[in-house]
Formats: C-alpha cells, structure tokens, sequence
C-alpha cells in the first residue's frame, strides 16, 4: 500500500481499509499519508492530462491521482467528473478590494454547485472500497447536497441530518432531490455533527463529513488545480472561507506535499476569513491558538455557520505551515461582496464572498499589499441561496443594507411605463 491513515498528534498509524475516523490512542484527526518514493509525480504528468477524455483523468481531482489515492482501482473510483472549475482574473474587483492582481476560483462550478463534490469523489470513493452500503453527514446544505448525488450515483443509500431552521432551500431541494434520506433535527449543525457519529457507530454507516481524511484529499485539488492554471507560478496569498475548516486543512497538505515533491518552489500565505457570528477560529487566533472556546454561530452564510468546526487543528496547522492569518467580516460585508461578485457575471453563495470581503479588509489593514497577487476561492454557486440575493437587493434582510442593490422596477403593460424604466438616468452599481 503506497497510503496510510496517521494521526496528526502522536503518529500512530492503521490500515486505510479501516474505518475509523480519529486516532484511538489519543482522539486525533487522521491524516491519509502517501508515499511518494516510488511514483513520479512531475507538472508534465498532470499537464499530460488536461483535457483528457478518458475516467478517470478528465475529472479535476483524479487527474491528480498520484496524490489523492495512488493505489486505488480506477472501477471503484464513483466521479461525476467534478473539478475543471474556472480560475477568473478580475481587474475590477481587484481595484475594489484593492490589489493590482486577483483572481476568483469558482468551486460553484462543480456539478452539484460546491467544492464539496471534489471531497465527495473521494470519500464515496473510499466508501466503495470499504464496501459500505450507507453514508451520512451532517449539513448546513452543500455537503448534503454533494453526498446525496454522490451516494445516489454510486448506488448507495445517503444519509442527511439538516438543523430544522436557516437551512438555504436550494441545498434542501438538492438533497430532496437526489433522493437522499433527509431528517430535519431540532439542533444546530455542531449537535448534529455529534449526532451523526454516534448514529453511524451503532448503525455501520460511513460518516462524509470533513472529519472523513479521504474528504481533504479530494479537496486538496482545489489548490493543486489553481497552481496549474496559473502554469505553476505561486501567488502571494490563497484567501478562503472558513466554517467547518476543511477546506484550510487540505489547502494546507496540498501546499506542504507539493513543496517537498518540488511542483513549487514556494509556500503562498494562507488567509482564512469567517463571518463574525461564526469565527471560533478567528478569536482562537488572536490569542495565538493558546485556547479554542466553541461559539454559538450565527450568520447569514449560511455554509459557514459553524461554531465548533471539525478541522480546527489541521487549520491552525496549515496557518501555520504557511505563516498564515485568519480574519472575520460582518454579514454586511459578505453580502456587499457578493453583490459586487454577483454583478460581475460571475456569481456566488453569501459564504463565499468572505473571500472578496476578507481581501479588502486586509489590504485596509496593510496586512496584504497592494502589489501583492492573490487568489480567493469562491465555494457555492450564486443559486445555492437565492434567497439572501433576492432579500439584499430589496432590502428585506434584517439589519442590513442593500448598498449595492439592483432594483426590481415595476411597469405597467405598455410603452410609456416601460419608456421611463428604461431611459432613467441612473445605472447599476457595479465595481
């Protein structure tokens, strides 16, 4: 076997035909560890694939087999594909938040409409390998999407436990949809979280949550796919939401394996940003990670409306890796932000535009400079959470402004109402 499964705090190892989650000698977070000594593992290779019409390397993950899953049978690999998702370079939004060069990686873009499906080819796939007939997780929405089409496309049973209330509809219908087994359950999503790992213990269900390492595996393309489209070339920072924090821990392995296999010559600076009323992680920084005090979250992203995230320590170890920073925005500022996303074509959920927001607070804060290139990653497609688009630009959300609205106008069915709409002399706000 070129992979095993090792706990992050002291090391033991197992088996990864094993279901087990954390270490138990000491209750660590597990890693999927590889051995690279015998693969060669080059930018030709993965270059080699673009393009490629063949499973399983026309997906973005698997395309980057050797160091997602090196020894595992193409026939169980279960891909829809996902990955290939677009890297956009935004002057405009770059003038805005105030940098001369960002980019936008648009995780939107995977066939359920998250980066959650890029972990979700991986943790299904494993499921396969183990032979299990259930998986489950709990969600605030895309996970859940992301599991149900994976375990339905896999031909086995999805679990889903949804908190009863701020669940955005268009992750509730997708889970619906794909015909997940869906169970709303009176507590938040950290309840549930704990919920679902005792209920799959006793039941032999496989948990898809980002406590799952084969999960951070298939996320950690996100950063190995960027890279290659920015043809290897490393930019300064990679800034990123954060909720539950497994999208910070697998950004942080993909950074410390591709440096020690050589595929970058550098480590960007990692910049985690969450929504105030959920960032645990954010006040554990200010403190230099002396303690972690779980929050009740609160937040209209909806997707990162985590108060005790799994990842906490792989997080704090990719900051670390990468001498990076965490810092928190208001709902205001995330709903600005996405508004001036959204207004570029471009589109995203509310938790993605922490991304946007985060990058103008820390080039405000003299923290990135203005020269510096960054890429923020954008995690939902604009669709997921119709809702909050359609409330900020009416002015309906609560305790928040539409400063950047698009007005719906009203007209009656004829020429002269449409007339005056139509030759008003205000344009929409646009970056």
């Amino acid at each position: 076997m070129a992979s095993i499964l090792q706990c992050m705090d002291c090391g033991r190892q197992y088996p990864i035909d094993r279901v087990i989650y954390n270490c138990e000698a000491c209750g660590g977070l597990l890693d999927v560890e590889h051995d690279f000594t015998n693969l060669s593992i080059t930018r030709d290779l993965f270059d080699s694939r673009l393009g490629s019409l063949d499973a399983p390397y026309n997906s973005g993950v698997w395309r980057y087999k050797e160091m997602v899953y090196p020894d595992v049978d193409p026939a169980h690999v279960v891909s829809r594909p996902e990955g290939n998702t677009n890297l956009y370079h935004t002057p405009r939004l770059a003038q805005w938040a105030g940098v001369d060069t960002l980019y936008l990686k648009h995780e939107g873009e995977n066939p359920t409409g998250s980066f959650k499906d890029r972990g979700m080819t991986g943790g299904v796939t494993q499921a396969r390998v183990l032979g299990m007939q259930r998986v489950a997780c709990a969600s605030t929405g895309n996970t859940s999407a992301s599991l149900a089409a994976y375990a339905a496309f896999a031909g086995i049973e999805g679990i889903v436990f949804f908190q009863n209330k701020q669940v955005a509809l268009g992750k509730l219908a997708q889970a619906i949809a794909y015909g997940a087994t869906c169970v709303r359950i009176n507590a938040d999503f950290d309840k549930n979280m704990q919920l679902v790992r005792e209920v799959s213990d006793n039941l032999g269900i496989y948990v898809l949550n980002s406590v799952n390492p084969f999960r951070l595996e298939g996320q950690k393309t996100i950063i190995i796919e960027a890279l290659q489209q920015l043809r290897w070339h490393v930019p300064d920072w990679i800034v990123v939401p954060g909720g539950n924090l497994g999208n910070s821990s697998a950004f942080g392995k993909a950074l410390h394996e591709l440096h020690a296999l050589g595929l970058i010559d550098r480590l960007p600076r990692l910049a985690i940003i969450q929504a105030a009323g959920a960032s645990p992680l954010y006040e554990a920084y200010t403190r230099d990670f002396a303690s972690f005090t779980p929050q009740k979250a609160d937040t209209i992203a909806t997707a990162i409306k985590i108060g005790n995230p799994v990842s906490y320590k792989k997080a704090v170890r990719a900051l670390r890796w990468t001498n990076g920073v965490v810092e928190k925005v208001t709902d205001q500022e995330i709903m600005d932000a996405k508004a001036l996303i959204d207004a570029q074509g471009i589109g995203c959920e509310p938790a993605s535009a922490c991304s946007l927001a985060g990058t103008r607070k820390l080039v405000a804060q003299g923290v990135i400079r203005p020269g510096d290139s960054v890429v923020a990653v954008l995690t939902g497609h604009v669709l997921k959470d119709p809702e909050a688009t359609i409330g900020y630009h009416s002015g309906t959300l609560d305790h928040l402004s539409a400063n950047h609205p698009n007005h719906i106008f009203e007209s009656e069915a004829d020429l002269e109402s449409l007339g005056r709409i139509l030759t008003r002399r205000e344009a929409p706000v646009r970056a």
